[in-house]
């Protein structure tokens, strides 16, 4: 199996949600494409919306943006029919004259507008345009991308389709991947040289689009709170541990919690339950937006990564939920994440919902499985009944193997190759 992209950085373009986004554009008069800055928005949006004859204007340029905000009517009714507007988060005051022009005119494809904050937890904004708006999130480079690979992992498993494996072992390599994580521009230098990329990104961000979006007293708190978040990954959110270094308020951190999420820099993964069963714990689980940024924020580099284990098995799952995420934003049917924990010590890191059906998976990064490895994705098993459809354990080893009915262990190359 293949380790390393087999595309030099730069010839690498996002293409999972390409046909996605193409066909939105067919159908409906304005597409957000959204996503954390520099995941390659602007790259895709061109690509794909100027061979079909639209104009881009780009919010980032403050003249354009002042003209905006100081006349939005006036400004959207002199643009062209079709328009690229780029990073339209910094001018909210603009979807309601979009939702004025697009009602006169409901022909698909008027706008195609990129987006760095998520409008979606945005109500005004995205009421706003109701039904006349289709949201396509894009995330920073899956694995599959940049081996020019097809995401055919998601249909393995839920399809429970997995033949024999044979791998080697990553050990370094893994560390490496984990640590480079998924944004274009840091991937073009070398790897001495990311961390300071990723550590200039996020305090941009904070200057920037941080406070775009929200008047904040303490603004030097927020790179500290990311860097302890960063810390926390793959754990269940736990707002007093975060609120007590910096003798802010539960409510406080939850604000500013929900800021970082607006900008794609965590991600809240809720949990799964139903009903008839009150044991399940009901906690979201935090993750940072990208393995990258988190270890640059740990200020870790590979070996030290692969030297500290159980950093490393929080990096990891981080890391495999984000390439499931990734992977799943180009699947035809939507996919949904959660994650799974009994209060009688069960747990299983992801799980994905497609229709009635429910995979689990586990994420290891040792070489080796055991057969308690499986407890929580048994426990999901006989709780989930038929919907059922798979349970993995991806773990850093050599060969696939049966554990039950319906329950594998994988090498953890599987996830691209």
């Amino acid at each position: 199996m293949q380790n390393l992209p087999v595309l030099p950085i730069t010839q690498v373009l996002p293409r999972l949600v390409q046909a996605s986004l193409q066909a939105s554009l067919a159908d409906t008069p304005v597409v957000l494409l959204q996503g954390p800055r520099q995941c390659g928005k602007t790259t895709l949006a061109r690509r794909v919306a100027e061979p079909a004859g639209f104009g881009y204007l780009s919010f980032d340029d403050d003249n354009l943006l002042r003209a905006a905000r100081a006349d939005p009517l006036g400004f959207v009714a002199d643009l062209p029919p079709k328009m690229v507007l780029d990073e339209v988060q910094r001018v909210p005051e603009i979807f309601t004259t979009l939702k004025l022009v697009v009602d006169r005119d409901r022909q698909p494809g008027r706008f195609l507008l990129t987006g760095s904050a998520d409008v979606l937890l945005l109500p005004k904004l995205a009421d706003s345009l109701a039904g006349r708006l289709e949201v396509i999130r894009l995330h920073p480079l899956a694995q599959v991308e940049l081996r020019q690979q097809s995401a055919g992992f998601l249909r393995q498993l839920f399809r429970a389709e997995f033949g024999v494996v044979v791998a080697t072992r990553m050990g370094l390599k893994l560390a490496e991947l984990v640590v480079a994580g998924g944004f274009p521009a840091a991937l073009t230098r070398q790897p001495a040289r990311r961390k300071a990329w990723y550590q200039a990104y996020v305090q941009t961000l904070v200057q920037r689009d941080v406070r775009d979006l929200a008047r904040i007293a303490a603004l030097d708190v927020v790179p500290r709170l990311l860097e302890l978040a960063a810390g926390q990954t793959a754990h269940l959110f736990n707002v007093s541990e975060l609120a007590s270094p910096f003798g802010l308020s539960r409510p406080t951190v939850r604000d500013y919690l929900s800021l970082l999420e607006r900008v794609f820099l965590v991600d809240l993964l809720p949990p799964w339950h139903v009903r008839q069963i009150n044991r399940l714990v009901k906690t979201p689980k935090l993750h940072l937006g990208d393995t990258g940024v988190a270890s640059a924020l740990l200020r870790l580099d590979a070996p030290a990564l692969h030297a500290n284990r159980a950093l490393l098995g929080q990096l990891l799952e981080t890391f495999v939920f984000q390439e499931l995420r990734r992977q799943a934003s180009g699947q035809a049917e939507p996919i949904s994440f959660y994650h799974f924990r009994h209060r009688d010590d069960h747990e299983v890191d992801i799980v994905l919902e497609q229709g009635e059906l429910l995979v689990g998976v586990e994420v290891k990064a040792s070489g080796t499985v055991r057969t308690e490895d499986f407890r929580g994705l048994r426990k999901l098993q006989e709780i989930a009944g038929d919907r059922f459809a798979c349970g993995v354990v991806l773990y850093d080893g050599e060969v696939s193997l049966p554990f039950g009915p319906r329950l594998f262990a994988l090498p953890i190359q599987t996830l691209w190759a």
